[in-house]
């Protein structure tokens, strides 16, 4: 049979036929393994590459998590904060969501914002 021909010939398979693997068709499906979030960290932290990032990232965590709290104790949406701070609403979700570096006159402006005082400090390891 020539090419051209092959292509002309429509599909005739029987798509809804399912195929059988040999030993496959017994075999009972595995229920997905839930974690909580302290033993996910556990398991993750394992590896020490995993432990360092997310130390590292401690302080963005803890600048996002202030924000999200201020914000909900002063029941403000994301597009509130951002008209009192004269920004736009994709700044504070990258803010809440750890998607930026905020600078530090930013965060002067965000607690102005939220009415807060702006503390930095530095800890000893």
């Amino acid at each position: 049979m020539s090419l051209k021909r092959k292509l002309k010939k429509p599909f005739k398979g029987n798509r809804n036929r399912k195929k059988e693997v040999k030993g496959l068709s017994n075999m009972k499906k595995k229920s997905p393994k839930y974690y909580t979030t302290e033993e996910l960290k556990k398991e993750l932290f394992k590896n020490p590459k995993v432990k360092k990032a997310y130390e590292d990232m401690q302080p963005e965590f803890a600048i996002m998590q202030a924000i999200i709290d201020a914000k909900v104790k002063k029941k403000m949406s994301q597009e509130d904060l951002a008209k009192k701070m004269r920004t736009g609403q994709a700044v504070i979700s990258r803010l809440e969501n750890a998607n930026a570096k905020p600078s530090l006159s930013l965060m002067k402006r965000l607690a102005a914002a939220l009415d807060l005082k702006l503390e930095v400090h530095f800890k000893p390891r």
